[in-house]
């Protein structure tokens, strides 16, 4: 492939597993057992201290209820940061058990309260079932701070993949609502256009690996109902078709140099900042989509450190110390 000699050298062992996801009808499925697979692999113990529980709470007015995995200290102190955490899979896979570790780390790091959105996956539930189950969480998380001993000014929105797609759709959904202020949205890698599905000068580079242009198209399809790329799609389930980022929190965006995300990703920084929006960009070279599962690779150490520095960084500021 043209930009296997620009793969880190640590990472080659993820392509090497996941050289690219194959999704289709029939394989999907196949594919989804695979990923919850690979998530159980690699989830360690939970962290002494942490309690997880779950639980369901009320949905999208007309919907069903939607699960959410909660991670807290098991003595909390004051209020804390509460983090919505979304969990990636193109739309159409996924668990917020892949998301455990990252929120234990939040847990112990900012004493977060962390909700993990078992949202409903497309196709089986298109647009907008996904992102209106994100939303009815982070409405259920500001609603219950108190109970979870949550400050309502501290609320952050952070996803992988799709899931920050849904974030940056989810964040977009309180804006224009005006129900939940939101302090700060983190989005890894987040899958933003689905116009990259018909691009018509795609780079040589991107994409080659994990997350491949094949299953883009797919997850896309599967998201919308109906193929990608037209003129008729909802900013709310393709954040890069808002025609104005105005007004949105403080943002942090990271993305892998052979990421197929990595040029949409650019743009929707670009225009963040360009309507004032104070906002972080990481690019890591060598990197291809999901590299941050091979956990001993210097570029994952380099990634973990700045994304909680931009989370603490944030949420300082935030409150002012």
């Amino acid at each position: 492939m043209p930009s296997r000699h620009l793969v880190d050298p640590q990472i080659l062992p993820l392509i090497e597993q996941l050289p690219g996801i194959t999704l289709d009808w029939a394989t999907l499925d196949q594919s989804r057992a695979m990923i919850l697979e690979l998530g159980r692999e690699q989830r360690p113990p939970t962290p002494a201290g942490v309690a997880v529980s779950k639980r369901a709470i009320p949905g999208p007015t007309g919907g069903p209820e939607v699960g959410v995995v909660i991670s807290a200290l098991t003595a909390p102190g004051r209020a804390r940061p509460g983090i919505l955490h979304i969990h990636g899979g193109g739309y159409v896979m996924g668990s917020p058990e892949m998301g455990l570790v990252t929120d234990a780390a939040y847990v112990a790091a900012f004493g977060a309260v962390v909700v993990s959105v078992d949202y409903r996956l497309a196709p089986e539930t298109p647009y907008p079932g996904p992102v209106e189950d994100c939303y009815a969480a982070l409405k259920w998380l500001h609603g219950h701070a108190d109970d979870l001993g949550v400050d309502r000014d501290l609320l952050v929105v952070s996803g992988e993949s799709a899931g920050g797609g849904l974030a940056a759709a989810t964040v977009l959904l309180a804006r224009d609502r005006r129900e939940i202020p939101v302090a700060f949205q983190h989005l890894v890698f987040p899958m933003l256009d689905d116009r990259t599905t018909v691009a018509p000068d795609p780079s040589p580079f991107l994409g080659q690996f994990v997350w491949t242009p094949e299953a883009n198209l797919f997850g896309w399809t599967a998201l919308l109902g109906h193929a990608p790329g037209g003129a008729d799609v909802s900013p709310y389930a393709a954040p890069a078709r808002a025609e104005s980022l105005a007004g949105l929190p403080p943002t942090y965006i990271v993305c892998g140099a052979l990421d197929l995300f990595l040029e949409e990703d650019l743009e929707y920084a670009r225009r963040l900042i360009r309507a004032g929006v104070p906002t972080e960009l990481h690019i890591y070279p060598g990197a291809p989509h999901g590299f941050m599962l091979v956990e001993d690779a210097d570029v994952t150490r380099v990634f973990a450190r700045d994304s909680m520095a931009a989370l603490g960084r944030a949420l300082k500021a935030k409150v002012g110390r």
